[in-house]
């Protein structure tokens, strides 16, 4: 609907520059058009006029009443209103709404997908878990935002790339190393041998045990079998990542979530993208050397200092591979990039934009976008739930699923802004009540699903949508206007949440249609004795099912037919 007003607005722009009202060069803004705040502004709001009113060289309200006047002849107005400084409200004809839920029924599992995206390549880099044990709630958290926005950006024709990238490189996976030889040589965590930063999870000794029984593990295409020897630290390091990295895919695959790229930090510096990176930046001056350390200058592209890239003692800072990283996704060719990050990475973005913009190989400086969420504290009976005795000093993401299902856990951990805090109620997730958010949406698809049962048990006609959709005029109640408004939202919703990479919108969204579909059956009969009618109102249900699977597919969720 936006877009068929934006192109009559069009048109009139058109037809006051032919007669000269506004110039002929002119370069038309990107004005907005909103949907209204109240019923009594109309259905939709432009501001065209104010933006156009400076080089027309007329008041607002005045070059609003000349658009006005020069909007062409269409079906989808019913009256326009000049209101305020200049705004332009529509209020739309009741068959746009019409033709609008014809149009939900004609591209069902597709309506509310675009091609805004152009067919341009984004990677969306999430998850990206050092493989020192299972996944916890925050990894939860990171994996749904980025399996949703993968999943919007594909809805509104981005061509995505999953991407998972591994810490198989640094401090911790040494930790997981000597820790797993630990277990392997006999120790606990409560002897005096134990490595004083090794991981104490139960997880740890079930890793050693596989490893000194020679099991084999699956993990990226390669297998890799336990050396069954203790001091051999190589060995056990490589079949511990293998292991846990193998686990973190289960858990991943349990949650609905999967990758297209693995993308391993060691292999930033084996193939030499490290080195290609720093030379990079010294080549194009943006770099110097104080007190035996390279810096990068990078305040000369906003940071707020300058940053060591190499110290002293030849180690590169942690930033360093970052930007290589990054580097090889724009090599990669990915024109867009977005990165799901825990809000305590929030310092090293500035710098690695800064290295990437030093290197001035064309990335944008918006390249790439982050999105950073916070933790999520888990709750049961009233108190909050820390710890897994398999993980030992937090509450895994196999155990949440487990007891909230996967349906509830993605909807929670999804379900607000990704930069607010997050407390997941167990006891709310599991309850079957329409407190339960995703019990309430998935129970009005159900609902629907039922109502058709209910036809065929009656012994009543199967339900006519083309000659539901010819009777929509009679459906004039408040609920029932209020559910075709609900309905036209979703394609705006969509857009919407894909461009500002924020899928909570969706689940809003599908909770604020499911309220309005159960409004409407409990003040509506649907199977009433008027076969016209009965057509009419269930075809509405029907159209708002449709709508409702699209949204709960968006967000990774099923779609129930029973419950």
């Amino acid at each position: 609907m936006k877009e068929q007003l934006r192109e009559l607005l069009l048109q009139a722009i058109r037809t006051l520059q032919n007669d000269s009202t506004l110039p002929a060069d002119l370069e038309v803004p990107n004005f907005v058009i909103e949907r209204a705040r109240s019923l009594e502004h109309g259905d939709f709001a432009a501001n065209a006029a104010m933006l156009l009113a400076k080089p027309a060289r007329a008041k607002p309200r005045e070059l609003a009443e000349k658009l006005v006047a020069a909007l062409p002849a269409n079906t989808l107005v019913k009256k326009v209103e000049i209101a305020g400084p200049g705004f332009i409200n529509f209020f739309l004809a009741p068959g746009a709404y019409h033709d609008e839920l014809g149009r939900i029924m004609a591209e069902g599992d597709a309506y509310g997908r675009s091609t805004s995206g152009g067919g341009k390549t984004v990677g969306v880099e999430f998850v990206s878990a050092n493989p020192t044990g299972p996944l916890h709630v925050g990894h939860g958290r990171n994996a749904v935002l980025g399996d949703c926005l993968s999943r919007l950006l594909e809805a509104t024709g981005w061509k995505v790339k999953r991407e998972f990238y591994y810490n198989d490189a640094g401090v911790q996976i040494q930790n997981l190393a000597v820790s797993t030889q630990a277990r392997a040589r006999g120790l606990t965590p409560d002897d005096a041998g134990w490595p004083q930063d090794g991981y104490r999870g139960d997880y740890i000794a079930e890793v050693a045990k596989a490893y000194l029984a020679g099991e084999s593990v699956m993990a990226d295409g390669h297998s890799v079998t336990g050396a069954r020897d203790p001091e051999n630290l190589e060995a056990i390091r490589q079949f511990a990542v293998a292991a846990l990295r193998h686990e973190q895919d289960l858990d991943l695959k349990a949650f609905g979530v999967g990758f297209d790229v693995y993308f391993l930090e060691s292999s930033l510096y084996t193939d030499g993208k490290v080195e290609e990176t720093v030379r990079g930046l010294v080549a194009h001056g943006h770099t110097y050397e104080e007190g035996g350390a390279l810096w990068l200058r990078s305040t000369d592209f906003n940071d707020d200092k300058d940053r060591v890239m190499r110290k002293s003692d030849g180690s590169y800072t942690y930033f360093v591979p970052d930007v290589a990283y990054h580097l090889t996704k724009w090599q990669r060719g990915y024109e867009n990039a977005v990165t799901v990050l825990g809000s305590d990475h929030h310092g090293s973005l500035a710098r690695v934009k800064a290295g990437l913009q030093a290197l001035d190989v064309g990335i944008p400086k918006d390249w790439p976008h982050y999105v950073l969420y916070q933790m999520v504290t888990v709750m049961r009976g009233g108190e909050e739930v820390k710890l897994s005795k398999r993980a030992g000093s937090y509450l895994t993401l196999r155990d949440l699923i487990e007891e909230a299902g996967r349906d509830a856990t993605r909807y929670f951990l999804i379900s607000r802004k990704a930069d607010s805090q997050l407390v997941f109620d167990i006891d709310l997730a599991r309850s079957q009540s329409n407190d339960n958010p995703v019990y309430y949406i998935q129970y009005a698809h159900a609902r629907v699903c039922r109502v058709l049962e209910e036809l065929a048990e009656r012994g009543l006609p199967a339900l006519d949508t083309v000659a539901g959709i010819k009777q929509l005029a009679r459906l004039d109640s408040e609920h029932e206007q209020a559910l075709f408004t609900e309905l036209s939202r979703y394609p705006e919703v969509v857009e919407a949440a894909a461009s500002n990479l924020e899928p909570h919108l969706i689940a809003q969204y599908l909770r604020e249609l499911a309220g309005a579909l159960h409004s409407y059956y409990h003040e509506h009969k649907w199977i009433v004795d008027d076969v016209e009618l009965r057509n009419a109102r269930i075809t509405l249900a029907v159209a708002t099912r449709q709508v409702i699977r699209n949204g709960l597919d968006l967000l990774g969720l099923s779609a129930p037919e029973k419950m």
